[in-house]
């Protein structure tokens, strides 16, 4: 075995929470064992949402950066580090969409005069938004062993097998997990709007 393929084996085993510590100090080894430990997650997860893989590079170099500079702001208290990673690629990979939405017109030499149909989108993606922050709010209420696979799924494209192997579980296990955590997201989303409604 080289030492370089030792080395890795070595990163390998460090915890996130560590390997966040040692960046927070400027230790720029433990960042490329971050990164390389967790770029491919977050690419999918940024490409899933931007649909276009230069926008993803791009949102991936910025999410790692974050890290870099910012990585200590994660609180291990609020559950596993992919999932605090997927939201902030999830966030990230949002507000650049809007800001590519919104370009052209900011840069044409004319301003324009938005069309009906640009309106009525408009006006959905708001709602859109307004329910996946919603959505969001309520995530953060389940359990963190239901939260998690939840997050890894939807957020990060995952499929049960990869959540198995990635969390190192039984099927039977994810998908229950997956299972009961979606049958509380549908009675919370379902009793908030009832609740709504009735307020109104």
């Amino acid at each position: 075995m080289s030492r370089s393929d030792h080395s890795e084996q070595s990163h390998a085993i460090v915890p996130d929470t560590v390997l966040l510590q040692r960046i927070g100090n400027g230790d720029r080894e433990a960042f490329f064992v971050l990164y390389r430990r967790y770029a491919n997650l977050v690419y999918s997860m940024a490409r899933r949402v931007l649909g276009d893989d230069a926008l993803a590079e791009e949102v991936t170099q910025e999410v790692f950066l974050k890290i870099w500079q910012k990585g200590v702001l994660y609180d291990p208290n609020r559950g596993r580090f992919s999932s605090w990673l997927l939201s902030v690629t999830r966030f990230a990979a949002i507000d650049r969409l809007r800001y590519e939405q919104r370009r052209p017109r900011l840069t044409g030499a004319e301003t324009v005069t938005p069309r009906p149909e640009e309106v009525r989108q408009a006006r959905v993606d708001h709602a859109q938004w307004q329910q996946g922050q919603e959505l969001r709010l309520l995530i953060a209420q389940l359990p963190p062993e239901q939260r998690e696979v939840i997050e890894l799924a939807y957020f990060g494209g995952m499929t049960h097998r990869e959540l198995a192997e990635y969390l190192n579980l039984p099927l039977g296990t994810v998908k229950s997990r997956l299972r009961l955590g979606l049958e509380k997201l549908r009675a919370m989303w379902f009793g908030e709007e009832a609740s709504s409604h009735e307020s109104r």
